[in-house]
C-alpha cells in the first residue's frame, strides 16, 4: 500500500506543470498518501533535496501559475553525469546514489513529469527497481504514444495570438512577416498555429523546404493584390540539402541534447526578401511560448494527467507513461516510450533510435494545410 510518493519536474518548463502537481497532491491526500517534490528535477534527486507538498499550503493556488513550484533542470543525466576530478572532466553513473536517496526517504513511487529525455531516464530507473510513472510534458507535443502533451495548447494559442498581431503590421507595411516558433524535431506548433492564424506558409522539420517554392507563394499573393505574407517556421526546420541552424553548441554532458537552435527564421526572412523584393522581418517567440498562464484546455488536460497518474500508482501499475489517446486517459509501458533507445544512459532526442512523435504526411493537419493552400515548402 502506498504511503509516500515524490514528484519530479524535469526538462524545459511548460504551462500545466503546477496543475499536474496539484492534481497528484489532491488525489493522494484524498487517499491518505503523502506527497513530496524533488527540487530542480533529477538534480534534486541526486542531491537528495526535496520538500513536502500540501494542498493547504505550497500546493495551493496553482491552476493559473506557469512554470513549476519545485523547479526543473534540463542539464542533468544522472546515468552519465559530467563531473570534474583532479582538473579532468569525467563521466560517472550516479544513478545508484539517486536510488539510495529514494529508498532512504521511503518513497513508494516517483512521478516523472517531462518529455523524451525525462522519460528515458525514468525508464532507466525502472530497470533498476524504482517504481516510476511518467507524465508527458512538452510544448513541442512530440512524446510518443500520446495525442496531446500538456503545455502544447497554450503554446499554440500564444503563437496564434502573435500571428494575429503580425498580420496587421504585415498588411500595413506590405511586408513578409516570419514567425519562428519552438519545435526542435517536430512541427506541431508551427503547423497548427499556421492553420489557426491564417499563415501563408508553414515550414516544419518533417518537410525539408525549398525556399523557391515559398517565394512562389509570396509572388502568387502579390499578383492577386496581396502585398504581404505570413510565414511560420519551426526552429528545427531546414532547407533541402541543408541542415538545422544551430545558435550554440553546449557541453552539458553526454546523453543530453547539446545544441541550442535559433536563426532559421532570420535566414528565411533574408532569403525571401532577396527573392521577392518585399521587405521581410522575423519575430522569434522563444520562451514566451512556454511561460505564463496555461489555457483552460491545458488546465483540464493537466488535471486529468495528474489524477490518472495517481490512480495508476494506487493500482500499483508502475513503470508506465500516462497517455491521452482518442479522448481517453490510458497508459503504455516506458519500454514502448523509449522504443529502440534501450541503452541505459544513452542520449535521448533526435537520434536514429529515438521514439519521437513527429507529424506523419497523412496527418489531418497536413491535409488541412494543403487544402487551405498553406505552402509547406514543397
Amino acid at each position: 500500500m502506498l504511503k509516500k510518493v515524490a514528484i519530479i519536474t524535469n526538462g524545459g518548463d511548460a504551462p500545466g506543470l503546477n496543475t499536474v502537481i496539484r492534481a497528484i497532491v489532491k488525489t493522494a491526500e484524498t487517499h491518505g498518501i503523502e506527497c513530496y517534490g524533488y527540487i530542480e528535477g533529477y538534480k534534486g534527486l541526486l542531491n537528495n533535496n526535496y520538500i513536502k507538498l500540501d494542498s493547504k499550503t505550497n500546493a495551493s493556488g496553482l491552476l493559473h501559475r506557469g512554470g513549476t513550484i519545485i523547479g526543473t533542470s534540463n542539464s542533468t543525466n544522472v546515468f552519465n553525469l559530467k563531473c570534474e576530478e583532479n582538473g579532468q572532466i569525467v563521466y560517472k553513473d550516479m544513478s545508484q546514489k539517486c536510488i539510495d536517496n529514494i529508498k532512504e526517504a521511503g518513497f513508494d513511487c516517483i512521478f516523472t513529469l517531462g518529455g523524451d529525455g525525462t522519460q528515458k531516464s525514468g525508464r532507466d530507473f525502472s530497470l533498476r527497481g524504482v517504481n516510476v510513472i511518467g507524465v508527458p510534458k512538452t510544448i513541442d507535443n512530440d512524446v510518443a504514444h500520446t495525442d496531446v502533451t500538456f503545455g502544447y495548447n497554450t503554446a499554440v494559442s500564444v503563437a496564434t495570438d502573435a500571428l494575429d498581431r503580425l498580420h496587421s503590421t504585415a498588411e500595413s507595411h506590405h511586408r513578409i512577416m516570419v514567425l519562428e516558433v519552438m519545435g526542435r524535431y517536430a512541427g506541431w506548433i508551427a503547423l497548427e498555429s499556421a492553420i489557426a492564424g491564417g499563415a501563408d506558409a508553414a515550414l516544419i522539420p518533417e518537410i525539408p523546404f525549398d525556399i523557391e517554392k515559398v517565394a512562389e507563394k509570396v509572388e502568387e499573393r502579390k499578383k492577386a493584390g496581396k502585398n504581404f505574407s505570413i510565414i511560420v517556421v519551426s526552429e528545427g526546420a531546414k532547407p533541402k540539402d541543408g541542415d538545422i541552424v544551430i545558435k550554440k553548441k553546449l557541453d552539458d554532458g553526454k546523453g543530453l541534447d547539446n545544441i541550442r537552435l535559433g536563426g532559421i527564421g532570420e535566414q528565411v526572412a533574408e532569403d525571401l526578401e532577396k527573392l521577392t523584393g518585399l521587405v521581410s522581418r522575423c519575430t522569434v517567440l522563444g520562451y514566451v511560448q512556454r511561460g505564463g498562464t496555461p489555457t483552460a484546455f491545458d488546465r483540464v488536460l493537466s488535471t486529468k494527467y495528474g489524477v490518472k497518474a495517481m490512480e495508476l500508482a494506487m493500482q500499483e501499475k508502475f513503470n508506465v507513461l500516462v497517455t491521452y489517446k482518442h479522448g481517453e486517459m490510458s497508459y503504455v509501458s516506458l519500454e514502448d516510450v523509449v522504443g529502440n533507445n534501450k541503452e541505459i544512459g544513452a542520449p535521448s532526442g533526435n537520434t536514429a533510435k529515438s521514439n519521437i512523435r513527429k507529424i506523419e504526411m497523412d496527418d489531418p493537419l497536413i491535409k488541412a494545410a494543403r487544402a487551405l493552400g498553406i505552402n509547406l515548402g514543397e
